[in-house]
């Protein structure tokens, strides 16, 4: 591969120091420090130095940040990433249709190969867009070939991932106890340093509460659990009971969505820490519950984002900030407006959600000694949001605000990962994006003919519910 050059004619070979000049760094530290006309200095793959005027290796590479902001690497705690070649294939899907499509009918027609072809392709878009750290919540990982072929693609990509490995074709406790599960974990994830390992599954088999043995399998690995919770006809109250009672529930331990709890749940998830990975475009129109942010926030529940699938929805996390910022603002507003009140100071603001999607996401995968703020001595995972032909990118007057509101992954300019450049100037750095073309319009093809035609239009166009009209007293008359 020939080695990759910017458009100046720099060289972007991965180990070169790298300096970002006079850009607006939003470091995302305990102060939340907002710093203009700044420098950041990158030497071995970590942030060396913070401020202006920073004095650079001779042979570092410059990069003008004017005009732009820089920022963490953003962090996605849920990802179904193995879903990617269907993009979009769900847009008018419930949960329930969701659920019978993968669970229960075509899910396990997906090849070892189709399952990489998803990741490979979700990895390149994640990295596009500045999320430099992915979770992938593997469920569709039916055999071993399967789960080394999720972590192929992963490998391929310059990126910080983890594999939250699961299989909705069996039961929790069943392959956890497979000794071919094990042996994978030992021979594809001892001593990575960009690659994590946790268990993905559910609980929702009731009170006799089998999926204990799964999470003795992750104890006794030293890995966390991932779980989805709070999903209405799914898991409840008792999921979280029998997790918090049994001592599974801990600062390790990440629930998503827990949008249809009680109070008493939710003053359990506080009471051991766990973090809680919201999916606001899923929640709000997949059905699992109202987005949980606004009830998590009462509760001093600490928060992530993340994506979901992209069988439904859009996969980077500038979507994710925004539509959490209006789905929580909205549910305040309409509390009040109930009680006949109007608000006037709004509770959740653009820092926030920035900070979910960057440190917040680092604390809940135990990672925030290492990245996901920009202070001398961490990784260096860093995101320059510019673009001089935009006109959204000026004027920047409130950063914050910018980057929650206005920002969008086409100006995204440059993506750092441990140091490493993987995007500069608009374009990916070593990858083979017609190599993800290929494999993925093969598993497109693939599941349609296997599929067949019928089954295939009437997944993507689901049956429209039988309308109820109102009728209207009045008439219009000349």
């Amino acid at each position: 591969m020939n080695k990759p050059i910017s458009t100046s004619g720099e060289s972007l070979e991965h180990g070169r120091s790298i300096v970002f000049r006079n850009g607006i760094v939003l470091t995302m530290d305990d102060a939340r420090r907002v710093i203009k006309n700044c420098d950041v200095l990158v030497v071995g793959g970590e942030i060396k130095e913070i401020g202006p005027n920073i004095q650079a290796p001779a042979d570092a590479l410059s990069i003008d940040a004017s005009g732009g902001i820089i920022m963490p690497g953003m962090i996605d705690t849920h990802r179904h990433m193995w879903q990617t070649a269907m993009r979009a294939y769900g847009a008018d899907w419930t949960l329930s249709q969701y659920f019978v499509w993968y669970y229960l009918e075509h899910g396990k027609n997906f090849r070892p190969q189709d399952v990489y072809a998803g990741n490979l392709l979700s990895a390149i878009e994640a990295v596009d867009a500045g999320v430099t750290t992915s979770v992938d919540w593997s469920h569709g990982l039916q055999t071993i070939d399967h789960a080394d072929a999720a972590v192929d693609a992963l490998e391929e990509i310059d990126g910080r991932f983890v594999l939250a490995y699961g299989n909705i074709q069996r039961a929790p406790w069943e392959w956890t106890a497979d000794k071919g599960f094990q042996d994978f974990f030992a021979r594809r994830f001892d001593g990575k340093d960009r690659l994590g390992f946790q268990i993905a599954f559910d609980v929702v088999a009731g009170p006799e509460f089998p999926e204990r043995a799964a999470f003795d399998v992750a104890r006794d690995l030293g890995v966390s659990v991932n779980t989805h919770a709070g999903v209405l006809g799914a898991n409840g109250d008792d999921s979280i009971r029998l997790m918090h009672e049994n001592g599974y529930m801990t600062p390790n331990t990440i629930l998503v969505h827990c949008a249809t709890l009680s109070d008493d749940s939710y003053q359990r998830i506080a009471a051991c820490g766990s973090y809680v990975s919201v999916s606001t475009e899923s929640e709000q129109s997949a059905g699992q519950g109202y987005p949980s942010s606004w009830k998590l926030r009462q509760f001093g529940i600490p928060i992530t984002l993340s994506h979901d699938t992209s069988v439904w929805w859009s996969a980077d996390l500038f979507t994710a900030m925004r539509t959490t910022l209006g789905a929580d603002r909205s549910r305040q507003h309409f509390e009040a407006h109930l009680k006949g009140e109007t608000v006037t100071q709004l509770d959740l603001r653009s820092d926030d959600v920035i900070d979910w999607a960057t440190r917040g996401g680092a604390k809940a995968l135990g990672l925030d000694s290492k990245i996901g703020s920009i202070e001398v001595g961490k990784r260096a995972d860093i995101v320059l949001v510019k673009n001089d032909e935009s006109p959204v990118m000026f004027p920047i007057v409130n950063p914050y605000g910018h980057i929650a509101m206005q920002a969008q992954r086409a100006d995204v300019h440059t993506v750092v990962i441990d140091g490493n450049i993987v995007k500069h100037e608009h374009r990916l750095i070593n990858v083979d994006l017609a190599k993800a073309r290929r494999v993925v319009e093969e598993t497109v093809g693939f599941l349609e003919t296997t599929l067949g035609e019928e089954a295939w239009e009437a997944g993507m166009h689901p049956d429209l519910p039988p309308k109820h009209e109102i009728d209207n007293p009045y008439h219009y008359n000349k």
